[in-house]
């Protein structure tokens, strides 16, 4: 797909500067000044609150070694004189983005300052006493992994031109049937097929209903989700209630990668997880690889962007499209075994809990790419994760607040706050042969 860059006018004016990255990103500088003000209403934050407020002997203790890893000692932070310091630092990050006369690396600069922000804010949390901080990385890990099952469900449905609303629906059927058939078998990989073939139905559904007869694909997705929620609350209920055996299925288990999963606070995270994880790993580079790098990618994102011009060079349009969303279908039924077999070994109702709308920010956030769609992923999980272990620490916020992050994030992401991106070009647009 060919990079497309705005020639700027000889003397734009600081409102009206406005460029296009090379990932499709539209930036302008009125956009970049608010990110400024942004992070120095959070350096407020931390310097009051998080800093002045708390007193001055509190220190928190973050434990950076789990068994396999390397032990290493354990952080101490003073709680107020951090907080002072990073609090400095991302006010000048602040001024920086305020004062800058370009666009470009905005995000990144942007990203740092709110990095500096949410370690000041688990210092807070942490103050007079200890968090794990390995087992936070490795709960965001955990909550990371449908999202990106998800996230790259939406780039292969999306890539081809098909809006795919349904992953919350196909999030529901693979959990149920990798939950029913596991519990059945005692085979976790025969649960996760199941739950694979479960999101491939619902896959095929949405392709036969919005390519076959037009439909609008996000209605259609949108009652694939509603039907999904209730005939898996339907099953739940017939099947679960009265035979509870086969609802308790076995989880896989965690393998340890030999040597790097002896690395201190990574380690332990990051390689020493369950096949679930490693797959959603495996998947993202070669989802990547596939749509960048070889013949079929280059046609998928051909259909994508403009259908009529691909057939005119004898691309099948709508097969590649069927391909794709019944593939989408597989990856997301995948992402809904993660929520039984993967973690939680049992199926409840609703149990996705919105997740897979959450998925599709994470692809926008992204920009349609699979590792951009990994990096809102971990952002999401990490905030599923915080927020779990506040609620541990017992920090006086209310709960009902904490559960609402993950979710204030998405619409942050889906109303535009980080940037205005491009989709395909024929994303949801209906293709008919002439």
């Amino acid at each position: 797909m060919s990079v497309v860059t705005a020639t700027l006018p000889a003397d734009p004016g600081p409102d009206e500067q406005e460029i296009r990255s090379r990932t499709g990103r539209f930036v302008s500088l009125r956009r970049v000044r608010g990110m400024g003000i942004f992070l120095i209403g959070l350096a407020v934050i931390m310097v009051l609150p998080f800093g002045l407020k708390v007193p001055s002997n509190l220190s928190a203790i973050f434990t950076l070694s789990e068994p396999p890893s390397i032990t290493v000692p354990n952080l101490v932070q003073p709680v107020r004189a951090t907080s002072i310091g990073l609090a400095i630092a991302c006010a000048i990050v602040g001024v920086i983005l305020i004062t800058r006369k370009s666009s470009r690396g905005s995000y990144l600069i942007f990203s740092f300052g709110t990095l500096l922000f949410l370690w000041s804010f688990l210092v807070w949390v942490g103050r007079g006493t200890s968090l794990n901080f390995v087992s936070l990385l490795a709960e965001t890990v955990i909550y990371s992994t449908p999202i990106i099952y998800g996230s790259l469900s939406g780039v292969l449905c999306e890539r081809s031109g098909v809006i795919n609303i349904a992953i919350e629906g196909q999030f529901l059927a693979g959990a149920f049937l990798a939950s029913l058939v596991a519990s059945a078998t005692g085979d976790v990989w025969l649960g996760a097929l199941c739950g694979a073939a479960a999101g491939a139905l619902f896959g095929a559904l949405l392709a036969f209903l919005s390519l076959r007869y037009g439909a609008d694909q996000i209605i259609v997705g949108v009652l694939i989700d509603a039907f999904a929620l209730g005939l898996t609350n339907f099953l739940l209920q017939e099947i679960f209630t009265d035979h509870p055996n086969l609802n308790s299925p076995p989880v896989f288990t965690d393998i340890a990668i030999p040597g790097l999963s002896k690395i201190p606070v990574l380690g332990p995270a990051l390689f020493d997880q369950n096949a679930i994880v490693y797959g959603a790993a495996i998947l993202l580079v070669v989802i990547h690889l596939a749509l960048f790098r070889t013949r079929w990618g280059l046609r998928v994102r051909a259909v994508g962007e403009h259908p009529t011009a691909a057939s005119t060079v004898g691309i099948h349009v709508l097969q590649i499209r069927y391909t794709n969303v019944i593939l989408g279908g597989v990856v997301a039924g995948l992402g809904g075994a993660a929520f039984t077999i993967g973690s939680y070994g049992q199926f409840t109702s609703n149990m996705t809990a919105g997740l897979g709308f959450v998925a599709l920010a994470a692809m926008i956030f992204g920009r349609w790419r699979p590792f951009g769609g990994l990096g809102a992923a971990l952002l999401f999980g990490f905030s599923i994760s915080l927020v779990s272990f506040i609620g541990v620490l017992g920090v006086n916020i209310p709960s009902p607040l904490l559960a609402m992050a993950p979710y204030l994030i998405t619409i942050a992401v889906v109303a535009g706050l980080v940037g205005r991106v491009r989709p395909p070009g024929a994303d949801g647009v209906p293709y008919k042969r002439e």
